[in-house]
């Protein structure tokens, strides 16, 4: 966990102008960040401002021993709780959205964990934004106007998925797997998980914070 943190602080440091990190897991479950994404696989979970790396990088802290070092190690790890923080204040509305749509209040949860890692203004390459990265036509087909608006990003996205377990007979790998790559790449491939590295690894993530839930 500290070699990944010191590396995302080294990616934070050397160019103050492209703050934004990017996450890939690989089909043997490492983990790679990166501030320069050179495929579709990464999907972004951090939007910081130059403005906001400038303040991180001149403040400093103290350890132990009490050597003086720059404060973007303690300050990074600041980002990261960001995401326990907003798990902690999307839960209700989480919460309800499950239970109004009959869905697992965690697979809704390690859906979200994937997607956005609970950034609300998260917006993917692709143009998927929100909780649930919802894109332009999956919002239109669930009312959603608005999709930067967690209440209705979450209904939508929450709906989409009990479509998808009703339309795969509630089989959760095919449910999830559509969710990712669209119900008709699924249908293409049998029923099966298409062959798409991106879609299975978002696959094994999500299902694997599913039963990580238990």
């Amino acid at each position: 966990m500290i070699k990944k943190l010191f590396f995302l602080l080294t990616l934070l440091i050397s160019n103050l102008a492209i703050a934004d990190i990017y996450k890939f897991v690989d089909t043997n479950g490492r983990i790679h960040y990166t501030d320069e994404p050179r495929n579709p696989l990464y999907k972004r979970i951090i939007k910081t401002s130059p403005y906001r790396l400038k303040m991180i990088s001149e403040s400093r802290f103290r350890n132990r021993e009490g050597n003086t070092y720059p404060t973007l190690f303690h300050s990074f790890s600041d980002i990261f709780s960001n995401r326990s923080v907003n798990k902690s204040k999307f839960s209700n509305l989480i919460a309800n959205a499950a239970y109004r749509n009959g869905v697992e209040e965690r697979l809704v949860h390690a859906v979200i964990q994937t997607e956005s890692a609970y950034n609300s203004s998260a917006v993917s390459p692709a143009g998927a934004v929100g909780l649930m990265q919802l894109m332009p036509g999956t919002a239109k087909r669930y009312g959603v106007l608005n999709r930067t608006d967690p209440v209705q990003n979450v209904d939508g996205g929450t709906r989409y998925l009990k479509d998808l377990l009703g339309m795969f007979n509630y089989n959760l790998r095919l449910a999830v797997a559509a969710y990712n790559a669209g119900e008709n790449a699924v249908i293409r491939h049998n029923n099966s998980i298409p062959p798409y590295p991106e879609t299975q690894n978002y696959v094994r993530q999500v299902l694997a914070l599913y039963h990580h839930s238990l």
